[in-house]
């Protein structure tokens, strides 16, 4: 699926720009963004996190953005376990270290 991506074969199903957002903001827009995702039956979406500023560390090194960081953790937690089967890095074309392919759970039917 990633080299479909990657080669423009396949676009995600759905796409989130939480770059600038805080982080509070952006965990409420993720969430909404998931659930909804899921609803409409989306298989793989795009989560554009941003890639940081440049740290303070050794030149040419760059420290990881706020978002960059936490989404990841996000994604990874109990309460998402319904709706993300996995995530990774996106390709070069799609925002590279700056994004995430988020691969979408297909929503439970329920019986009443």
């Amino acid at each position: 699926m990633r080299q479909k991506l990657s080669r423009g074969r396949m676009a995600p199903d759905a796409a989130i720009d939480l770059h600038g957002l805080r982080a509070h903001e952006a965990s409420l827009a993720l969430r909404q963004f998931l659930v909804r995702a899921q609803l409409d039956g989306a298989k793989i979406v795009l989560v554009v996190t941003g890639k940081g500023r440049g740290g303070a560390g050794t030149p040419g090194e760059e420290e990881a953005g706020v978002l960059r960081r936490s989404v990841p953790h996000w994604l990874r937690a109990h309460d998402y376990a319904s709706i993300v089967v996995g995530f990774e890095e996106a390709s070069r074309p799609h925002g590279g270290a700056g994004a995430l392919y988020v691969r979408i759970r297909r929503p439970r039917l329920r019986r009443d």
